[in-house]
C-alpha cells in the first residue's frame, strides 16, 4: 500500500466519474478531478463508488477508470475500488481486474438489487475477500441498499483477514461506539455519511469517506485535521458552515447535488448519466443557493483575507 498516510484514516472523498457531452467518459476529466483533490490534500480516493456513478458504467469502462487513477495519482494516495455488481461472480472477477490494475484496497457493497439474507450477505463478501489479497472495506449503508451489515455478519466474517475495515453510512451514530465496544480494533471504521462526520470521528471512526469534499476538499481536510490537533471549536466552525451542503449526501439525488456543486465551484461538470438526471426546478435552485452560500463564506478564505 501506497500514500502519505496510513490506509482508512483522514479524508477519502467519494470521486465522480466525468462525463463528456455525449455521456461517454471524459478520462482526462476524470483524472483532472482526482490529481486536484490529491493536489488539495485529501488523504485517499474511493473511485466508482456511489458517486463515481459505478452501476451506470460498461465492465469496460469501470476498468479504464480504475486504470486511469493509477495513472494519474498512485502512488500519491490510496486508491480504494468500490465493488458494486448485481452477482457474486462479477463481483469476483472485478476484484481480481482492480488488483492486477494497481488499486491498492477495495470497498465492497452487497450485490446490487437482490435483497439478501444473512448468509447470502456473509458468502458474498466472504467470495469476494477470497477472490483477491487487497485489503477490503465492507460498505453498510441501510437506507440505501436494504440491507444491513450487522453483528452477526461481522462476527462471521471476523476470520477472514484482507476484510479490515467498515464504511457505516448507517444515519445512526450510535453504530460508532457498538461496533468499537463489540469489536474493539478488529474493524477500522470509516464515517461514510456526510452529515455525521464529525460525531463518527468523536467516536473513535478512523477517517472520513465523504461526498462533497469534492466540492470543498481544503475545508473538509481541515475539519479532519482541526479534530486530529483537539481544536474543537474551528472543527466545530467548519463543520456548521458546511451542514447545509453535507446533508445533500444523505439525499437520493445526492450524485447529481454534489456533481452540481463540483461544477460551481469550478471542479468538474454536473453531467450524470441516466437514469439520473440533472437536478431541475427548485431543488436546482436550492442547491445552487446553498453552494454559493457556502462558496461566499469559505473558512478558508475568510482565513487568507485576515492572514
Amino acid at each position: 500500500m501506497t500514500g502519505k498516510r496510513a490506509l482508512w484514516t483522514g479524508v477519502y472523498p467519494a470521486a465522480t466519474t466525468q462525463f463528456a457531452d455525449d455521456f461517454s467518459i471524459d478520462l482526462d476529466a476524470t483524472q483532472t478531478v482526482q490529481t486536484a483533490l490529491v493536489d488539495d490534500g485529501v488523504d485517499g480516493l474511493i473511485l466508482l463508488g456511489t458517486c463515481g456513478e459505478n452501476n451506470s458504467l460498461e465492465p469496460d469502462e469501470k476498468r479504464s477508470v480504475l486504470a486511469g487513477a493509477v495513472e494519474a495519482v498512485g502512488g500519491r494516495v490510496p486508491l480504494v475500488a468500490g465493488v458494486s455488481e448485481l452477482s457474486t461472480a462479477r463481483a469476483i472477477q472485478y476484484a481480481k481486474d482492480a488488483e492486477k490494475l494497481g488499486v491498492d484496497a477495495l470497498m465492497v457493497l452487497p450485490a446490487m438489487v437482490y435483497v439478501p439474507t444473512v448468509n447470502e450477505l456473509q458468502a458474498h463478501f466472504r467470495a469476494v475477500a477470497e477472490a483477491t489479497s487487497l485489503p477490503i472495506m465492507l460498505y453498510n449503508n441501510p437506507p440505501a441498499y436494504r440491507v444491513n451489515v450487522d453483528f452477526e455478519t461481522l462476527d462471521a466474517l471476523s476470520d477472514v483477514k484482507n476484510i479490515v475495515a467498515v464504511k457505516e453510512s448507517a444515519p445512526d451514530p450510535r453504530r460508532f461506539t457498538d461496533i468499537i465496544n463489540r469489536f474493539g480494533d478488529r474493524y477500522d471504521v470509516m464515517a461514510g455519511l456526510d452529515d455525521i462526520a464529525l460525531e463518527g470521528l468523536a467516536l473513535g471512526a478512523s477517517g472520513w469517506v465523504s461526498g462533497l469534499t469534492s466540492a470543498f476538499p481544503v475545508e473538509s481536510v481541515r475539519l479532519v485535521q482541526a479534530f486530529e490537533e483537539g481544536k474543537w471549536e474551528e472543527a466545530r466552525a467548519i463543520y456548521r458552515w458546511f451542514m447545509p451542503l453535507l446533508h445533500l449526501d444523505a439525499e437520493h439525488d445526492l450524485v447529481q447535488s454534489i456533481k452540481l456543486a463540483e461544477q460551481i465551484m469550478g471542479r468538474g461538470s454536473e453531467r450524470v448519466r441516466m437514469p439520473r438526471l440533472p437536478l431541475a426546478g427548485q431543488r436546482r435552485a436550492d442547491v445552487i443557493r446553498w453552494v454559493e452560500e457556502a462558496a461566499a463564506t469559505q473558512p478558508s478564505k475568510q482565513a487568507a483575507k485576515a492572514a
